[in-house]
């Protein structure tokens, strides 16, 4: 069938040349460095003749009256078996649904990610979809390695009714899920909020996996560190995958990664450039672009086709776009990729080039001409969106990290910092200039990173004139806690009246960014696992009635729920103390 849409011309020609750049596979291909023979670290597990090296061969176990065994050398092993049962190859699978706001058919995306194959075994995946009481194959797909995931793009999509799916592999592996139909009719349209899934904690996410179905959200959004295995990304994706799959398998998806997903401890991105710095502050991404472009293909492929799909720098994929949901106009941002590293751009102020500890430093000098944050294509097409009301009922952000720096204590409650060049709070006139779009879209606008979950109504030129953001507690939260605690401990002007919480109201960041405090989640006790502030996020937009195409009245609750169910007096579940946060949407 002939296209005359450009974007999507453009799209094709880009994912061609990702793929292009990427390493391909033969129909047997094991090659045991597919990143290059400088980087046999990445993806061990997986690559390679995986299924003899010694992680696969059980463990020694002890003899007779605790007697070790014959002696093996320790090795690394990953957190579960790989070699699993070949009726199982097929772990999960997730998608999206791009509903075109003008209406006529949607687009169905749909990655599966498979457990590592092995020789002899079909390097293809099959979609099949339920018409009636017959399943029919709609795609096949290859099975990419390395990564060993396969992609489906379905045109022609009816999002008005749902429809059951199933992924196949040879002659028994299953995935079965549903492509839920769009609520574009309802009058509530819920997005659950989650990142920061720490690998310190292996094993299942039960409650969370327990709250997200009593929620049941229409959306999910994973904003980034789904894992932390930074060089075993497909081991740390299938673990993320198990874990949450029995939520993910049965409604849209939004997943992007961040810092950790592709090896780093933080991540400026400068438009892709190569790292020279083992923290890659000078800017840029340390790893191979095929080792980043495999973990964005695992993660974000399945989104919406990129609105503006050119490569950037080595090679390196884009995926910023937009997804709408139910007459809600996601933008799907990428607040890494572009953003300009702070070593060798402005003053060191801290022990590290992105920590700020000295309260008398100039702001004006680290918010200098020519730094980036969104960078100058996708805050293009912020402004086109910001515009575009066709179709729509309401306008919302999704990125990795928040628009300022709403924290005091970073890692441990010694540890106080200034500002930490890390969040989207620096440089201020990127962020400032990234608001004053969301402000005239009338957006809200949701993220996670920050280990610390809090409400903020931003403030652009005078407190409270910015958008309202949300920023989702870790679902897991052992690698760094953080805490929001003002150095004289008293309340910011303007404080939320009756709030449980000291310390609300009209505040400056570290980098003198305008932020008004409406609720936070501080943990109670990092080390006891109930009390570290774990836990998710929800958003409800509820409208006054259906129908799209403008602004519609109604409000927005943001709810923040503890990963282990904490219950009131009366028995009913609770939220963290100040939670829920209801305000009316803009018109």
């Amino acid at each position: 069938m002939r296209t005359t849409d450009r974007r999507h011309d453009r799209f094709a020609a880009a994912l061609l040349l990702t793929l292009l750049l990427a390493p391909v596979a033969g129909a047997d291909d094991f090659s045991p460095a597919p990143f290059g023979a400088a980087y046999p670290q990445l993806d061990r597990w997986v690559t390679g003749e995986w299924w003899t090296e010694p992680w696969n061969e059980p463990p020694a176990t002890s003899g007779p009256k605790g007697k070790q065994g014959p002696q093996r050398k320790q090795v690394q092993r990953p957190p579960f078996p790989l070699d699993v049962p070949r009726h199982e190859v097929v772990a999960f699978a997730l998608y999206t649904v791009s509903v075109k706001p003008t209406g006529g058919p949607a687009v169905l995306k749909l990655t599966a990610q498979l457990f590592p194959l092995k020789p002899g075994e079909p390097r293809v995946a099959r979609l099949e979809v339920k018409r009636g009481d017959a399943w029919e194959e709609v795609a096949t797909a290859e099975v990419l390695y390395p990564g060993w995931s396969a992609h489906f793009r379905i045109a022609g999509w009816d999002a008005s009714r749902p429809a059951a799916y199933r992924v196949r592999h040879g002659e028994r592996a299953m995935f079965e899920g549903l492509v839920r139909a769009d609520p574009a009719a309802s009058e509530r349209i819920t997005v659950a909020v989650l990142s920061c899934n720490s690998t310190r904690t292996p094993g299942e996410r039960q409650e969370l996996v327990d709250g997200l179905r009593a929620a049941d959200p229409d959306l999910l959004f994973f904003a980034g560190d789904q894992t932390y295995r930074h060089t075993e990304h497909t081991v740390g994706w299938l673990e993320f995958g198990l874990q949450f799959r029995d939520v993910i398998r049965d409604r849209p998806t939004v997943s992007i990664p961040d810092d950790h997903d592709v090896g780093h401890p933080n991540l400026w991105g400068a438009g892709g450039r190569k790292a020279e710095r083992p923290d890659g502050a000078d800017g840029g991404y340390f790893f191979p672009p095929a080792y980043v472009n495999m973990v964005q293909r695992q993660q974000a492929w399945h989104l919406p086709d990129p609105v503006d799909p050119e490569p950037v720098e080595q090679g390196i994929g884009v995926y910023f776009t937009r997804l709408v949901v139910g007459g809600v106009d996601f933008a799907i941002l990428e607040d890494r990729k572009f953003k300009t590293g702070p070593f060798g751009t402005i003053p060191k102020l801290g022990p590290r080039p992105d920590h700020i500890v000295d309260p008398g430093y100039d702001r004006k000098a680290i918010d200098l001409p020519g730094l980036d944050l969104l960078g100058k294509r996708q805050l293009g097409w912020l402004t086109t969106w910001a515009a575009d009301w066709q179709g729509v009922r309401a306008k919302c952000a999704l990125s990795q990290t928040a628009f300022c720096g709403a924290v005091h204590l970073h890692g441990g409650k010694n540890n106080r910092l200034l500002a930490d060049l890390d969040s989207n709070g620096w440089p201020q006139s990127g962020r400032n200039a990234a608001l004053r779009i969301l402000k005239s879209a009338k957006a809200s606008h949701l993220c996670g990173d920050q280990h610390l979950a809090v409400v903020v109504k931003h403030g652009i030129d005078t407190p409270g004139d910015g958008p309202w953001s949300f920023t989702a507690p870790a679902l897991v939260n052992t690698i760094y806690g953080r805490w929001w605690h003002p150095l004289d401990e008293k309340p910011g002007v303007n404080p939320v009246p009756g709030s449980p919480l000291p310390w609300t109201g009209d505040y400056e960041d570290g980098l003198g960014n305008k932020i008004t405090m409406v609720a936070y989640a501080n943990p109670a006790d990092v080390g006891d696992e109930k009390q570290r502030g774990d836990g998710y996020g929800i958003a409800r937009w509820e409208f006054a009635k259906p129908g799209v195409g403008e602004a519609m009245p109604g409000t927005l609750t943001f709810e923040c729920w503890p990963r282990f169910p904490v219950k009131g007096p009366d028995g009913s579940p609770q939220q963290y103390p100040g939670w829920p946060v209801v305000t009316d949407l803009p018109e």
